[in-house]
């Protein structure tokens, strides 16, 4: 057995030891979990969670209605159309993301925990935030991202991110395209004994919820009325997960809509494919997967589980969330990060065809910098041989070509069928667990899984594995 098999086989061990959570307490059969019972017993009061996010420079960021955005809209939609945006301007956070708000909870766990240091698998923001978080805590940090391909070829915007992790006073460790990370992961945790702030564990969730109670109290305040959409970009899960949590614990029920670059074609496993997208997050290379098979991640049970939360779920090209970072700094004035601009192009198209009097909350931006930049980006793209031109972004086809749209109407956002990711998601279980008869027990926690009914998932469940399938 070589040193990477000899650290996979005790995988379940040293993940155990990183992290303040023995998730198998919550097992309820072989499929079924109590995920419920897993938040309420891990996750962090929201009191409590606020008063140690403001402690640490997080939390409490702008609500910004865009004005000129939402002039724009008015002017290419008919009559009596078009939603006022809000966007939540998570780049005012330390570290200038979003992801502060679930490593502030990880990190000041770890802190309470009495670890020595922290570590986490990602390729940027979260690292950052992570990075940041220990500098206030005084805790020492380790990075590790996916960072080159086989010619040893970064993103500009990986590196803009490690220089950003580096600029904290943290450790990056680089590795390339593949099972790599996974395992330099994994041995750094054993040789370490620090804790594992992983993206996917309860703390982290329980840290993002406050940006959901955020979204609703904000546009309470400001306009007298809860929102009537909260568009959220989706890669692993997390963000959607605790906003959608959130927003609930307000009393709002408002759409939860997810929101991904198409990606499609690409593997993000692939040596070959990993410097042919511009986008290291928020696409649906990560947002399928982790739809439809939320335990692909660096815990037991993930506490990121987006089929459960999203009301519906669209797309948007690449070009399009470029287009709108430039709309964004030119109209309203605010540079901000692509990536993050995911949910604001997917608004900017649903808007359209909703009332004057209704309000969608774009749920989030991030900071930009050199690497970061959609300017470095799109040079990038270019020199990897993808075309970068103006036109229709429905003939956009990822690794191949960017295509800036001619004209805001050409910006859409396309519905994915969420019947299709539950089948997935059921075909998953399936797989796993093929000799097992389902208990009623079991199809409730599927059903929940899938945000659908039992007799949906029953149904689904017959047709996927023959006439012959039972429940107990």
């Amino acid at each position: 057995m070589n040193k990477a098999q000899s650290i996979l086989s005790r995988k379940n061990e040293i993940l155990k030891k990183a992290i303040d959570v023995d998730f198998l307490k919550y097992r309820l059969s072989d499929i079924a979990f109590d995920y419920t019972r897993l938040m309420e017993d891990t996750g962090y009061p929201i009191d409590l969670a606020q008063k140690v996010q403001r402690s640490l420079g997080v939390g409490s960021t702008p609500m910004l209605e865009l004005t000129n955005i939402n002039t724009l809209i008015r002017k290419i939609s008919r009559p009596g159309l078009g939603a006022r945006l809000f966007l939540k301007d998570e780049a005012c956070n330390l570290s200038g993301s979003f992801k502060a708000r679930r490593a502030a909870i990880s990190v000041y766990h770890a802190k309470k925990l009495g670890y020595p240091g922290v570590i986490a698998a990602t390729s940027g923001n979260y690292g950052a935030a992570v990075a940041a978080m220990c500098a206030k805590l005084n805790l020492k940090c380790i990075i590790v991202q996916e960072s080159f391909d086989s010619q040893g070829i970064y993103q500009p915007e990986i590196l803009e991110k490690a220089r950003a992790i580096e600029a904290y006073g943290a450790e990056v460790v680089q590795c390339s395209v593949g099972p790599e990370l996974f395992v330099v992961f994994l041995d750094l945790l054993d040789q370490t004994g620090y804790f594992n702030a992983s993206l996917y564990s309860p703390y982290g969730i329980a840290g993002l919820q406050t940006l959901g109670i955020e979204c609703v109290e904000d546009i309470r305040r400001l306009t007298g009325k809860d929102p009537d959409a909260i568009v959220v970009t989706h890669a692993g899960g997390g963000n959607l997960t605790a906003t959608a949590q959130g927003a609930k614990k307000t009393g709002c029920c408002c759409p939860i809509i997810a929101a991904s670059v198409d990606l499609h074609g690409l593997h993000m496993a692939s040596d070959t494919d990993f410097n042919r997208k511009s986008f290291t997050t928020g696409h649906t290379g990560f947002g399928f997967p982790f739809a439809m098979n939320p335990d692909r991640s660096d815990v037991t049970y993930s506490a990121a589980r987006a089929l459960r939360y999203m009301d519906s779920y669209y797309t948007v090209k690449q070009g399009e969330v470029f287009y709108m970072t430039e709309v964004l700094a030119k109209l309203e004035g605010m540079e901000r990060g692509p990536a993050g601009n995911t949910s604001l192009a997917v608004a900017f198209s649903l808007a359209q065809s909703m009332r004057e009097d209704q309000i969608v909350v774009v749920q989030e931006t991030e900071y930009t910098g050199a690497g970061k930049h959609m300017n470095a980006q799109l040079s990038f793209a270019k020199k990897r041989g993808i075309k970068v031109i103006t036109g229709d972004p429905i003939q956009e086809v990822a690794g191949e070509n960017i295509i800036l749209p001619s004209h805001p109407g050409l910006i859409q956002a396309r519905p994915v069928d969420l019947d299709q990711l539950r089948y997935s998601y059921l075909r998953n279980q399936l797989k796993m667990h093929p000799d097992t008869l389902f208990s009623q027990d079991d199809i409730l926690y599927l059903s929940q899984e899938c945000n659908t009914s039992i007799t949906w998932t029953e149904t689904a469940i017959r047709q996927l594995k023959g006439d012959g399938h039972e429940t107990k």
